[in-house]
């Protein structure tokens, strides 16, 4: 489908998902069922050697192709289960990688059958900025071409090293949407996390259809305002990791890595401009360094959590959309990096009901990741886990 009709489509649709949500419809293709009693999963080895550092996973096409991107520079294929050799595209040498730096994610553009054109984003090897590159497969579909390199924004990130943010999505609009975080160090010392003049702590929407590199959407909330970035689609983030479109419920999950209190999930309207976190005067729901603190005007999460059980760095997955377990469908599942816990709850009328902890534990996740049929990946360490019905 041609993206201008997808954006066309979208508006509808999200007004449309956003009522079911608001009425609590709980059929497999909105908001999910309450789960059953007695229900377990288990985690399953899908791939558990060759890869090196992976942090992202997405298939874009019904073509047997899962692509893995490796935090040093390369982005892998998994045929039809079956780890390949010959990379996709390999920078390595243009990725300064270590700790929170790297080529952190991948996404193909909706038409990308047809244009060929996907993006990504990782942190520079000269001084570890943030770049967002537009790249172009060959002629031979298994491998890019990295001559190809379009730059489409870079970010400077030079004075810290962590909080680099890291994914890039297309939308239910069928815009470029890129999560950064608030530039590094401990509690927000650059001030970006309110500062709508920097790029910084923020979640960018960006037309890369029109304009050169990209043209910014005449529907983004801060267009033509002094002092702010009309790049800017959300602002008061701390380090959206990881974040997820929900097509059928239209609905925007943000998982923001906290300070060192609370882990927070966000969830809102997709099509809902100007969302603002709190941070760095919120973490999680409560005040960021102080007794009490003015939270007009911030949008509390749906869902935090304290670094009780040895956790330290939520990783936001994705909501199920499976059909091989059809009593999850509608759940949001999450991770954190140290805990290594498996997670899950409901949204439902503003409220994450059906809380659930899978009791499954693994080690340093990264990320989760989705296949063409929508079930559901745990980047672990240097493997793929496939989440499963227990027996």
């Amino acid at each position: 489908m041609n993206s201008r009709v997808v954006r066309l489509l979208w508006s509808t649709a999200a007004v449309l998902s956003t009522v079911a949500c608001n009425s609590d419809a709980t059929g497999p293709g909105d908001g999910g069922n309450p789960l059953p009693p007695g229900l377990t999963l288990k985690l399953d080895p899908f791939i558990t050697a060759g890869l090196s550092g992976p942090v992202f996973m997405t298939q874009p096409l019904n073509d047997g192709r899962i692509f893995v991107v490796e935090q040093g520079g390369r982005i892998r294929v998994i045929r039809n289960g079956a780890l390949q050799t010959t990379p996709f595209l390999d920078i390595a040498s243009r990725v300064l990688s270590g700790g929170e730096r790297g080529l952190l994610s991948v996404a193909f553009h909706p038409n990308y059958a047809t244009n060929h054109f996907f993006y990504v984003y990782f942190t520079t090897q000269t001084n570890g900025d943030i770049r967002i590159e537009r790249f172009t497969t060959t002629s031979n579909p298994e491998v890019a071409d990295p001559a190809t390199s379009k730059l489409i924004l870079t970010v400077p990130h030079s004075t810290y090293s962590n909080h680099n943010g890291g994914l890039l999505a297309f939308g239910l609009d069928g815009m470029l949407y890129a999560g950064l975080g608030d530039g590094g160090g401990a509690g927000d010392p650059l001030q970006n996390g309110q500062n709508f003049n920097s790029l910084l702590g923020s979640l960018l929407r960006l037309d890369v259809d029109n304009g050169d590199p990209y043209a910014i959407p005449a529907s983004n909330p801060y267009v033509g305002q002094a002092n702010r970035r009309g790049e800017i689609w959300a602002k008061g983030l701390r380090n959206p990791w990881r974040y997820a479109f929900d097509q059928p419920t239209g609905l925007l999950y943000i998982a923001d890595v906290g300070q060192g209190a609370r882990e927070e999930v966000d969830v809102v309207a997709a099509n809902q401009a100007g969302v603002n976190y709190g941070w760095n005067v919120m973490e999680g729901a409560i005040c960021y360094n102080a007794s009490t603190c003015n939270q007009t005007g911030f949008e509390l999460p749906i869902l935090d959590y304290g670094h009780t059980g040895g956790a330290c760095s939520i990783t936001g997955g994705y909501v199920y959309r499976g059909s091989a377990i059809p009593a999850i469908r509608g759940h949001y599942f999450y991770s954190d990096y140290c805990a290594g816990f498996l997670k899950s709850f409901r949204y439902s009328n503003g409220a994450a009901v059906d809380q659930k902890d899978w009791g499954l534990t693994t080690s340093a996740v990264t990320s989760f990741g989705t296949d063409f049929a929508g079930e559901l990946y745990v980047l672990s360490g240097n493997s793929i886990l496939k989440i499963a019905q227990g027996s």
